[in-house]
């Protein structure tokens, strides 16, 4: 079993002159005396670490060693209706993981270590708010049949945030206790401390899932595929509702087999009980032209799944950025297959949506 506090090893803070008012604030602090500590304006312009092309080099290092601690400005809800109702107010942003595919580097510069915003307590009150002037979900959607889900998970990883503060475990408690309300968040790593949290069934961890072969290359710093799988059982018994995340779906000479292999590794390590409550998403990859640059400078290797522009075609986002997204014509095909082999082998698997 993998060790995830060998991901972090943490000797310099950026903060926000705020930071240390906050209760949350000085308890991160407190966790690592020897730290060396940065005071920035904002958690979003730090010199050395936006921005900085110098970095790219040295990519894996600044994501163990960096922090930045800040105070969360914005807290509305955004309509989501794809594996949310709503995105809500991050609690951090960043990730110790180095996903080779991540847009998070691509608005956020050359570095981008976790950032932990230290008013967790304003995030829970403005989602249970939101919550409950919603009141009751009044219609069942593909989202989920009665609760308004909160993605709480979009800028970073929950599961290592985790290690980090008690930010993780207050959000599951509020969800656990707020009326009509669902928390839900994908993660890539196994953080068994969660499955202490007592989730009451009120929150939902997607476990992102792809053929091994492929994540030992560009899923970097993250758990297993088999430690991924095997953890399904374990979150459900705790009181998680627990679905899979196929994302990014990275296509490739010979994909179908490792995927049929793959779906057939998850059905052998179900449990009924597993089985009944799971459903899945299908997110087929987009990559981005910027990121490729970066990556060509830190990890060559991965743009050889990743930057495939024989089936690939561009499209300008709409904030100005190049991405590459499998060929219109072949993508549907692609993905109903996909879907195909899925429903083959694990024919209870709902797939709640899929792009």
């Amino acid at each position: 079993m993998s060790d995830l506090r060998s991901l972090l090893a943490i000797d310099t803070i950026y903060l926000e002159p705020a930071v240390e008012g906050y209760g949350r604030g000085r308890e991160i602090l407190a966790r690592f005396p020897a730290a060396r500590r940065i005071p920035v304006e904002s958690h979003w312009r730090i010199p050395e670490l936006h921005g900085n092309a110098g970095l790219a080099e040295d990519w894996l290092r600044t994501k163990r060693s960096a922090l930045v601690l800040g105070v969360k400005k914005g807290l509305a809800m955004r309509p989501n209706g794809r594996s949310a109702d709503f995105i809500a107010p991050s609690t951090s942003n960043g990730c110790a993981m180095a996903c080779a595919y991540c847009y998070v580097p691509r608005r956020k510069g050359y570095a981008n270590p976790i950032s932990l915003f230290v008013n967790c307590d304003d995030v829970c009150t403005a989602i249970a708010r939101h919550a409950l002037k919603l009141g009751p979900k009044r219609e069942p959607n593909q989202i989920d049949p009665t609760d308004w889900v909160y993605d709480v998970g979009e800028n970073g990883d929950l599961s290592v945030d985790a290690l980090l503060s008690d930010n993780v475990r207050d959000l599951v408690a509020m969800f656990r206790r707020t009326p009509h309300a669902k928390g839900s968040f994908a993660t890539k790593a196994v953080n068994r401390d969660l499955l202490a949290f007592e989730p009451g069934g009120k929150t939902r961890v997607r476990f992102s899932l792809m053929p091994e072969k492929v994540a030992r290359v560009v899923d970097v710093r993250t758990s297993p595929m088999a430690e991924r799988i095997a953890a399904i059982d374990d979150f459900v018994r705790a009181g998680y509702e627990v679905h899979v995340n196929f994302s990014p779906v990275i296509l490739y000479p010979g994909w179908e087999g490792d995927y049929r292999a793959l779906f057939e590794a998850v059905d052998a390590a179900l449990s009924e009980p597993a089985k009944r409550q799971l459903k899945a998403e299908i997110i087929m990859l987009t990559h981005n032209a910027a990121l490729h640059e970066v990556n060509l400078q830190w990890h060559p290797k991965a743009e050889d799944w990743l930057w495939t522009p024989d089936i690939q075609e561009t499209k300008t986002s709409e904030g100005g950025g190049v991405n590459l997204r499998y060929r219109a014509g072949w993508k549907g095909r692609w993905l109903a297959r996909f879907k195909a082999l899925l429903a083959e082998v694990m024919p209870y698997c709902e797939v709640r949506y899929a792009f």
